[in-house]
């Protein structure tokens, strides 16, 4: 298939957050997919209307009818990466967010358009009590979106079918988004499944971690406490979202440049 347009929809990992900064955006996987299509495909244009913190219905509310309005037929792309932000929360809904995530796919799939969707990585390694809560939510959520992608034939990306995504390699800092790495090598494995030239090592496991010491695992358990997880919480008092106020970084079809 060759495609013209691609709209990204979603939420801080679209966004590319905790990737490198070009002109003040954050890169991600998704502006490194965009660089291979514009050397692919004729007049390619790029949109991405993904912002940080942003939950399902979110998404669909705001993202999905502009998306909607660039549609031009099979041709135009649109990746749909949403609902984490929807599973880590205390007061999580599963039943609202599967209906609301469903709507938004049934609506993309209606525009025409190729879509794209995504599962979440379940087990990160990470053996928190939080984590282990979260592992159990992403794994029934993960089991509606393979049942919505099997039911509208959209392509699926799923990182829990490669051990290799486990590796705390991949993660940034603050323990929640990808690191440059990990942006890369989400870009690589889109490129290999839309058959376009890709770094053909991307499977590639990264070397065993290396364990720290006592005193350097509390030092950065403190600096992760310090500036992510007070802010996090602070947020959450106040019913804030780290996207609040935010726009897209390409709110309009640009002709990209890669």
């Amino acid at each position: 298939m060759s495609y013209n347009r691609f709209i990204a929809l979603g939420d801080s990992m679209t966004e590319g957050m905790q990737d490198e900064k070009i002109k003040g955006n954050y890169r991600g996987w998704a502006d490194r997919v965009a660089d291979v299509m514009a050397s692919n495909y004729q007049n390619f244009t790029y949109t991405n209307l993904a912002i940080r913190g942003k939950k399902v219905g979110q998404v669909l509310r705001e993202q999905v009818p502009v998306a909607l309005g660039l549609v031009n037929g099979p041709s135009t792309i649109i990746s749909f990466h949403a609902g984490a932000n929807d599973v880590i929360r205390p007061k999580y809904d599963p039943v609202k967010t599967f209906a609301e995530y469903d709507q938004a796919v049934r609506a993309l799939i209606k525009s025409g358009a190729t879509v794209m969707l995504f599962c979440v990585l379940e087990d990160s390694g990470a053996k928190t009590r939080a984590a282990k809560v979260w592992k159990l939510r992403f794994e029934a959520f993960n089991a509606n979106v393979r049942k919505i992608a099997s039911e509208v034939g959209a392509i699926l990306l799923d990182p829990n079918q490669e051990s290799s995504w486990r590796h705390p390699g991949f993660i940034h800092e603050d323990r929640l988004h990808l690191n440059s790495l990990g942006h890369y090598r989400v870009a690589q494995a889109v490129l290999a499944r839309l058959n376009l030239p890709h770094d053909q090592g991307w499977r590639t496991p990264l070397p065993p971690p290396v364990k720290l010491p006592l005193v350097d695992q509390i030092k950065q358990n403190t600096r992760w406490i310090i500036l992510y997880g007070i802010p996090w919480a602070m947020r959450r008092i106040r019913k804030k979202s780290s996207g609040d106020g935010r726009s897209p970084k390409y709110p309009a079809p640009v002709t990209w440049k890669p």
